[in-house]
């Protein structure tokens, strides 16, 4: 290799790095960092989460032979680095860009990617498959999961170790620690005895104690058993650990490469059993104003790499977080039994505002949906409001709870869901597409769609008002449409939707935020001559019926559009049709929805064109019902 060119551009794959000296890790580390910096400068992203895993990817790709051996990243936006090392360094500047790269691992993408992770905590239970798909094909490769300390809070993680902790498979955990408080000092001291325990020597001789032990008798052995898990508690702190059946090693310093590089080794030549390394790192190393920040730079926009000041595109409009976590607050102000509740998402879901000013009455539980709803259920119960903030892709880790800890025995449990339909660069693993069909097929929940950011108000009023069963608003990421904000929020009349525009032959009912295009839709329609209805449901369940047969009775076609997945507000509509036999009337009916695939990261007003649910989409529909074509002269014909 050259040694007049910078080392990461003789670096285009992890074999390449293979070949590098360990004395020229440290520039390659360091040169890894400047452009992951320069990366998410001109793309935007997660950025601190990446910088403090610069030399753990380092390490972890010079120590293992990946992709033979498997590299699992939890959660997937510490993997940026990662994907620079591993032949994608000339796409690293389209991350979460339309036909770019994934800002999370994805299997389609490359082979260093063997498993998808965008929502947390499932590293260690993936790993395990894979080892123990290994072990029963005779296999001899690694398997690594790295899991940070945020995505450790999740119980799947506890799970994973304790089905690990009882089995032979060989599988090696690296927990990313920045911020989890639990380690001790991680100095030379601490670096030789990770080096030590880590040893096969020193795993030799315990496993032979450990044999010797078992021919004492019983109170000998387990006092022997004790002390030694004492004695290795009182200099690395890995007891849980150690109990959940794993082998710790640590804590070491995730940014030293002299600690890493041996202890690594180590591990990866363990003869048996899983083992947790416990690396820890600072979030945002490298870069002071990532180090400076409060967040260190989880998510950023577009900024400059000498300042640090990120790119904020003027607003004009209030966003619906803000405009949720505000109708909140001013309610949370008349009542004092309204309590909001956040997995790991305070800034996310706008819940930091609420958690200012009632500090004793916002939670925020870590990435643990599943308690979080059961929790909100324990509060309902004993007569508190509880609101779920929960972007609506994360609802799903626990739809268990939503069933059974709060329909089944209709407690007025709140749930907030942020991010509803398309969500731009964050791409398919984030969309809030399956939120109506999943929680309207519940017996007894009120399921509302803010159209505007003034409905969203007057939701969150509803919310607060309905004390006798489940509820559920939804509405999308990024800016409202700039309608005029009521001064407080009126809780809406349940079931009962709207109508904006009246007409005669075709009527678009809406469910959600496409109501601004079916508006425009309904003015090029009416241009052709065609008099359209515009409604707004406001409400999947329960479905306001009178406007739908009111509808069905004056309109020769009627368009249902929502901004979520098949089997929800349209299939609704028609279920009802069809019970009360309004279908075998020669009614022309359709539903638009999401289309039944997987979109990519994109801008949001891209994603909904390819989706058909834009202007155009909506008026060739509405044509296409009516078995006529537009033609150039912006006449009709049959």
């Amino acid at each position: 290799m050259s040694v007049d060119t910078p080392l990461l551009d003789q670096v285009k794959y992890p074999e390449d790095l293979r070949q590098l000296s360990p004395e020229q890790l440290r520039q390659l580390a360091d040169e890894l960092r400047a452009e992951t910096i320069d990366a998410v400068s001109v793309t935007g992203g997660h950025l601190g989460a990446g910088l403090g895993v610069v030399e753990l990817t380092v390490a972890l790709h010079y120590v293992f032979d990946t992709p033979r051996d498997r590299l699992i990243w939890d959660v997937g936006h510490q993997a940026y680095p990662h994907k620079i090392l591993t032949g994608r360094r000339d796409r690293i500047r389209t991350l979460r860009q339309g036909d770019g790269l994934s800002g999370f691992t994805k299997r389609s993408e490359s082979i260093y990617d063997p498993f998808g992770a965008a929502h947390s905590s499932t590293s260690i239970s993936a790993g395990l498959g894979m080892a123990v798909a290994r072990d029963l094909s005779d296999g001899a490769n690694n398997v690594v999961a790295v899991i940070g300390d945020g995505a450790m809070s999740a119980g799947m993680a506890y799970e994973a170790m304790n089905n690990a902790g009882s089995q032979d498979s060989r599988l090696i955990v690296v927990l990313n620690d920045n911020d989890m408080s639990i380690a001790p000092p991680v100095g030379a001291m601490s670096a030789y005895l990770s080096r030590l325990i880590s040893s096969r020597s020193y795993m030799s001789i315990r496993h032979l104690m450990k044999d010797v032990a078992e021919k004492f008798p019983r109170p000998l052995k387990r006092a022997a058993m004790r002390a030694e898990e004492y004695a290795r508690g009182l200099v690395t702190g890995g007891t849980l650990f150690e109990e959940l059946g794993f082998y710790y090693v640590g804590p070491i310093d995730g940014h030293n490469l002299d600690h890493l590089l041996p202890v690594l080794s180590n591990v990866r030549d363990a003869a048996e059993g899983p083992i947790l390394v416990h690396c820890v790192t600072q979030k945002g190393k490298g870069y002071e104003p990532a180090e400076q920040s409060a967040d260190k730079y989880h998510g950023v926009s577009k900024f400059d790499v000498v300042t640090g000041a990120q790119a904020k595109p003027k607003a004009n409009a209030p966003s619906y977080t803000s405009v949720f976590a505000r109708s909140l607050v001013a309610e949370a102000e008349r009542d004092d039994k309204i309590v909001a509740i956040t997995a790991a998402m305070p800034a996310g879901t706008g819940l930091n505002l609420f958690q200012d000013r009632f500090p004793n009455r916002c939670f925020d539980v870590g990435i643990a949906e599943q308690h979080a709803v059961t929790f909100a259920a324990g509060l309902a119960s004993e007569g508190f409001k509880p609101f779920a903030a929960i972007y609506s892709t994360f609802l799903q880790r626990a739809y268990d709870q939503v069933v059974h800890d709060v329909a089944i025995q209709r407690l007025p449990v709140r749930f907030a869901m942020d991010r509803a339909g398309l969500v731009g660069a964050d791409g398919q693993t984030h969309a809030g597409a399956y939120d109506t069909s999943f929680l309207g097929c519940l017996p007894g929940i009120v399921l509302m769609a803010a159209a505007d950011e003034a409905e969203l108000v007057h939701m969150v009023a509803t919310a607060v008002a309905i004390d006798d069963r489940p509820s559920a608003f939804r509405y999308p990421r990024g800016e409202g449409v700039g309608v005029d904000m009521p001064e407080r929020g009126v809780p809406l009349e349940i079931g009962r939707g709207r109508v904006l525009r009246e007409g005669s032959k075709i009527a678009l009912l809406n469910f959600g935020t496409r109501l601004a295009e079916c508006l425009t839709a309904a003015d090029e329609l009416a241009a052709r001559g065609l008099s359209t209805t515009v409604a707004d449901a406001r409400f999947a369940k329960p479905l306001d019926e009178g406007l739908i047969r009111q509808l069905v009775a004056h309109h020769e076609v009627i368009i249902t559009v929502e901004e979520g997945s098949v089997g929800g507000f349209g299939a609704f509509v028609l279920h009802f049709l069809a019970g009360q036999g309004l279908l075998d009337q020669g009614l022309r009916i359709r539903t638009m929805t999401l289309p039944d695939l997987f979109l990519d990261q994109d801008k949001p007003e891209r994603q909904y064109t390819i989706a058909k649910l834009d202007t155009g989409a909506i008026v060739e529909t509405a044509l296409r019902a009516l078995g006529t074509e537009h033609i150039a002269d912006g006449s009709i014909r049959a």
